[in-house]
């Protein structure tokens, strides 16, 4: 039996799977946000209240919104910024007294769905994740293209591609750099948005429910979330071309965006073509859990 641990920058999710798959068990809870030492023990609680509970010693993975880095072992690009420059995948071995692996949130969302689910079949899977922040992750056959520096599908800290004067030159992200597609098309980008356009603050949910009622402004910033969305997708079909494109995090669960995006990604591909498929992941919110749990 294996454990996959998906720590977000809201929530930390962890589920307990039988080697066939099968899902056990599930646990989630908020996350101790600018909280180290407190993130490093709920991941441990979590760990062991699902052993308690499944009364078995588990192998453990972690998805994490970043990477850790293969020159100094420590995290970097992570948008949960308190575990940066942190031994992470150490303390959280130390804290549950065995090796624990970590690898991109984005990177276990696209094992996961290459394996069995809405990318399965596809030689070249590239999942996408727009939730609290923006990631891509890369598979080929199966297994997780990394990269040399562990950046391959690092998708959400490139340029928004072709953008209009009033975009130009871009929001600061915290990365340090400006114009990055998930300070535009990640979630907290979309009730940026909203509040740009309304100087009121509402959550991602609360926006969606309004524009499924008909409000004219919710409208107006989901157009515009979908223009930026589509031109992202263009930017990663110019150069990688995937086979299958999978969505993952709360965004990706606006149906919408399946029926209006596709039409709009041609404008901006090379040479006009764009029949690739873009799918909602198959196991939902679970899909990146689950990869962390194949991890091992």
């Amino acid at each position: 039996m294996r454990i996959g641990i998906d720590m977000g920058g809201t929530k930390i999710e962890g589920i307990a799977l039988a080697d066939n798959g099968e899902e056990l068990i599930r646990r989630r809870i908020d996350t101790p946000r600018h909280d180290y030492d407190g993130t490093v023990n709920a991941i441990a609680g979590i760990v062991h209240s699902l052993e308690s509970e499944t009364k078995q010693k588990c192998t453990v993975g972690v998805g994490i919104p970043g990477a850790i880095s293969p020159q100094t072992r420590l995290v970097k690009n992570a948008n949960s910024t308190w575990i940066i420059g942190k031994h992470f995948d150490l303390d959280l071995g130390n804290a549950l007294g065995r090796e624990v692996r970590l690898a991109n949130d984005a990177n276990c969302l696209a094992v996961s769905e290459a394996v069995d689910g809405s990318g399965a079949g596809f030689k070249l899977v590239f999942a996408i994740i727009l939730g609290t922040g923006c990631g891509g992750g890369i598979a080929i056959d199966q297994k997780v293209h990394n990269g040399f520096h562990a950046i391959a599908g690092e998708w959400g800290h490139i340029t928004l591609g072709w953008m209009y004067p009033e975009e130009y030159p871009g929001i600061e992200c915290y990365c340090g750099q400006r114009g990055c597609l998930e300070t535009y098309i990640s979630g907290t980008g979309f009730e940026n948005e909203y509040q740009l356009q309304t100087g009121i603050r509402k959550r991602g949910r609360e926006i969606v429910e309004i524009l499924e009622q008909g409000d004219d402004a919710a409208e107006r910033v989901m157009e515009i979330y979908e223009n930026r969305l589509a031109r992202a997708i263009a930017t990663a079909v110019n150069f990688l071309d995937p086979d299958v494109l999978v969505l993952g995090g709360g965004m990706s669960n606006i149906s919408r965006i399946y029926k209006t995006v596709p039409g709009l990604v041609q404008k901006w591909t090379f040479g006009g073509e764009f029949t690739t498929p873009i799918r909602p992941a198959k196991h939902g919110d679970s899909s990146g859990v689950r990869g962390a749990a194949w991890l091992w």
